[in-house]
Parts: structure tokens; C-alpha cells; sequence
């Protein structure tokens, strides 16, 4: 596991020493942040079931602002901050233990709270794709972007409250669906 591309492209990851967790793999990263281009330069990010890190170091490594890394697993949280060490990231990020609905809670509760311009999240592909896009609609800028990753089995809602569905791209056994806001 590596970072694709930037300003840290080429630093190795640690990937994780225990069953259950189920990084991105690089070409997956790599078509993603094709995809994404210029709109992650300069961005607010959350990077949502965190889990290694790699989404959201590889958005501070392509000019993210700052990035939010979301994640309940205390040593999922640990290799975040190991990694973001590994990088030499000292600044523009943060990192929350929790899950992600008392995340969310978290964040929209927060004073300081500013809607983030791009929102990865990439779930346990157990998890039913309503219940992981549910409510997060409202963390995500009026032209922000949401960047499902989930199973190819599993069919994401073309729409889920404020967010809709605006393109999809199939790698393999995972797909990204990409969501804007309704205006």
C-alpha cells in the first residue's frame, strides 16, 4: 500500500496485522482520485470509516486543506496516526474515534463545524448502502461531492435524502458511486 500520487507519492502505508479490516487497494485510490481531479486541491475532506488512513492521506498528499479521519476501531485510529507519522503529516487533520453516526453527531455538533467539499466513505461492505449514506447529506457542501465505496452485490440508492446518485464506476468487485447534493 502506497500513496498514488502528490506530494507524498510513493511513501509507503503499514497496512493492517488483523482480520476484518479492508484497506483500498491502490488501483482503486488511483481511479478514484482520477475521477475526483482538481476538486480534492484545496478541500475540506472526511474521510469516513478511516480505517488506514490511505484515502485521506492521499487527499493531503493531492492539496487538501484538511482532512478529517472518522473511525471507531481504537487501533484502526492508531494506524491512522502511525501512518499520517510514516508520511510526515504534522498538521491540517484530525482524527475522531467513533463510529460514524455519533461521528457525524460529533462533527454537526462541533461550533467550529464547516461542510467538508469531498466525503470518502467507504463502509464494511456488510453494511446495507442506505444505512451507511444516511444522513450524511448534511456534512457535505452544497457542491461538495460523496464518494461511495462499497460491494459490487450490493446496489447503492440512486438517491438517499438530500444526495443523488451522479455516476458510477465499476472496478472489479467494488464500485464508487458518486453523489452531489439536490439543489
Amino acid at each position: 500500500m502506497r500513496v498514488i500520487a502528490g506530494s507524498l507519492k510513493g511513501r509507503q502505508l503499514t497496512a493492517p496485522d488483523w482480520p476484518g479490516l479492508r484497506p483500498t487497494s491502490d488501483r482503486l485510490r488511483e481511479t478514484l482520485f482520477n475521477v475526483l481531479g482538481g476538486q480534492v486541491d484545496g478541500a475540506r475532506v472526511l474521510d469516513a470509516y478511516a480505517g488506514t488512513g490511505a484515502l485521506g492521506i492521499e487527499a493531503i498528499s493531492r492539496g487538501a486543506r484538511d482532512v478529517v479521519f472518522l473511525e471507531r476501531d481504537p487501533r484502526a485510529c492508531g494506524l491512522v496516526a502511525r501512518n499520517l507519522a510514516r508520511c510526515g503529516i504534522e498538521g491540517g487533520y484530525a482524527i475522531i474515534r467513533a463510529t460514524a453516526a455519533r461521528g457525524v453527531e460529533r462533527l454537526r455538533e462541533d461550533p467550529a463545524f464547516a461542510p467538508f467539499d469531498v466525503v470518502l466513505l467507504d463502509p464494511p461492505y456488510d453494511q446495507l448502502p442506505d444505512e451507511a449514506l444516511r444522513n450524511m447529506d448534511g456534512l457535505l457542501a452544497p457542491v461538495g461531492v460523496l464518494v461511495f465505496e462499497h460491494a459490487r452485490r450490493q446496489a447503492a440508492p440512486s438517491d438517499e435524502g438530500r444526495l443523488r446518485r451522479t455516476r458510477e464506476v465499476v472496478s472489479g468487485d467494488s464500485v464508487l458511486s458518486f453523489y452531489a447534493c439536490r439543489h
